[in-house]
């Protein structure tokens, strides 16, 4: 396990050396803050993703399951389409970044809180009704949407269309900070309940058994989960598939249960395939796409390859 994790860890340091250094001599006063920004927003963003998922994946015991399912990506695009549809693309107030990240990451987050609250106030709730909600849930935002997409000025439709897909290119410092001690205050809170996480992914009849208070320690990880979500999504926009890729593979490459070695394993992994990404957009591609359509496509792929494994393992 540390063999591989020490492989990973110098597999993710030299892509950042590359990315940072790449085609940059004489320019170092430019390319390193501008460089600097995105690989901040990478780290960040890939950490979120990476756990959240991994978090997710083990409280519903399911390799196939995003925190997406829950309607946060689509609760973001709705916050996004409304703004213009009602504020119109040249309102400073909501085309503020800064603004409009703690509107969209709050809005997120108290969603997710009135959906726990409303699923857990009985007792014995199954998680999986839960899910339900979130999938109905995300549809609907996802409806709305597209029918004031429909109804808005093709030109403010071209400036909504840029935060549909993940970007790392226009991220502010101001931002960034703000983003860090969000994240820094919730990962404190989280790692009060790292250690649960090993007997929560064997399930809830037998982590009760073992001693796990269940409902509070799950409805505590779900609101960190959802933190998480969506500090990335309101930060650089959605990107669907990436933690489905790095969890799955994070499971295929350790083989453990153990959350000690698949959490960084899995953060190690987004941080490859985020800086890889965007070296790809940035030097073979030459910004004629976005990271998230390149993660998409091969998260896409690796969906359908576990969807048809599973149904011949059925």
């Amino acid at each position: 396990m540390k063999t591989k994790l020490t492989i990973l860890s110098i597999s993710a340091v030299a892509l950042i050396v590359l990315f940072m250094t790449y085609h940059a001599l004489g320019n170092w006063d430019y390319v390193l803050p501008s460089r600097g920004r995105k690989l901040a927003a990478i780290l960040i963003t890939g950490a979120v993703i990476a756990v959240s998922t991994v978090v997710f994946q083990s409280i519903t015991n399911n390799r196939i399951l995003t925190p997406s399912i829950l309607g946060l990506d689509s609760l973001y695009m709705l916050i996004q389409t409304f703004g213009v549809y009602a504020l119109g693309s040249s309102n400073m107030t909501f085309m503020n970044k800064n603004i409009n990240f703690l509107f969209s990451a709050c809005l997120m987050v108290l969603f997710s809180g009135v959906l726990y609250k409303l699923m857990f106030r009985r007792e014995g709730q199954n998680i999986y009704f839960l899910l339900l909600v979130g999938l109905i849930m995300g549809t609907m935002f996802q409806s709305a949407s597209s029918f004031m997409e429909v109804l808005i000025d093709p030109n403010e439709f071209l400036i909504l269309q840029g935060k549909m897909f993940a970007s790392f290119n226009n991220v502010s410092s101001d931002l960034l900070i703000l983003s860090t001690i969000v994240l820094t205050l919730t990962t404190l809170y989280f790692l009060r309940f790292v250690k649960y996480l090993d007997v929560i992914s064997l399930g809830k009849d037998e982590a009760i058994n073992l001693g796990i208070n269940y409902d509070y320690v799950v409805k505590r990880l779900l609101v960190i989960v959802s933190i998480y979500v969506s500090i990335s999504t309101a930060l650089v926009g959605p990107i669907t598939f990436l933690g489905l890729l790095v969890a799955n593979v994070g499971h295929q490459l350790f083989r453990t249960y153990k959350h000690a070695y698949l959490i960084p394993g899995t953060i190690l992994l987004s941080i490859v395939a985020l800086v890889g990404g965007q070296f790809l957009v940035e030097r073979v591609f030459g910004f004629n796409t976005t990271v998230s359509v390149i993660i998409n496509f091969a998260g896409g792929v690796y969906f359908v390859y576990l969807l048809l494994k599973e149904n011949k393992s059925w």
